[in-house]
Order: C-alpha cells, then sequence, then structure tokens
C-alpha cells in the first residue's frame, strides 16, 4: 500500500484547511489511519487517528474542538479538516496506516510523503 497525502498550504490564523489522504495498491480498508505532523526541530507529534469504522478516533489536546478525521472507504481516502488554525499548527503533515489506532509512530508502518501547512498570524 502507498499513501498520497495533499490538500496544505499557506493560510491565515483562524482560516481552515482539509487534508486528504488517498490510499493505493494494496489497500487495507478496514486500517487504522492516523495522522501526524512535524515542525522544524521537533519531533513527530500525533494529530488524530481513527479505525475504519470511526467508531474509536483519538485526538491530540491541542487540536481537539478544532480538528476533524473522516474516511471515505469507498475511496480509500482519509480526511483531515482542520479549522481555527493557529501558528502553532504549522507543520508537514503526514498520514499514516497500520495495524493499530494509537497514538503513537511506532503503530504505523506505512508513511506518506507529508503535506506542509503554514499558518501565517
Amino acid at each position: 500500500v502507498q499513501l498520497q497525502a495533499s490538500g496544505g498550504g499557506l493560510v491565515q490564523a483562524g482560516g481552515s484547511l482539509r487534508l486528504s489522504c488517498v490510499a493505493s495498491g494494496r489497500t487495507y480498508r478496514r486500517a487504522p489511519m492516523a495522522w501526524f505532523r512535524q515542525a522544524p526541530g521537533k519531533d513527530r507529534e500525533f494529530v488524530a487517528a481513527s479505525d475504519w469504522q470511526e467508531e474509536n478516533v483519538y485526538y491530540s489536546d491541542s487540536v481537539k474542538g478544532r480538528f476533524v478525521i473522516s474516511r471515505d472507504i469507498a475511496k480509500d481516502t482519509t480526511y483531515l479538516r482542520m479549522n481555527s488554525l493557529k501558528p502553532e499548527d504549522t507543520a508537514v503533515y503526514y498520514c499514516a496506516t497500520g495495524q493499530f489506532t494509537a497514538r503513537y509512530p511506532n503503530a504505523y508502518d506505512v508513511w506518506g510523503q507529508g503535506t506542509q501547512v503554514t499558518v501565517s498570524s
């Protein structure tokens, strides 16, 4: 399976973006999906994760109430809707898939290439 993330860009604080992550190849439609982000000089940080039925959904405290992860199983696509963006949300955002719905990067073994999100103040 390969993951392709897109939808990043430059946005003003308070604005919104929607990231997409399309899975191709041998897809695992029932696999958990997650979003992580990494800002310059910082470790990769968990953002959100969801199982395939969206019954178990997790968010980091820093994005809870502002970001929404969702899945379109038929399109093999996972979305991250980001609202009320802040300058501290600036990072490269990565999607990932694995066997477990978890908050730590080691739970995921396939990663997309990342998409840059920049929030100006």
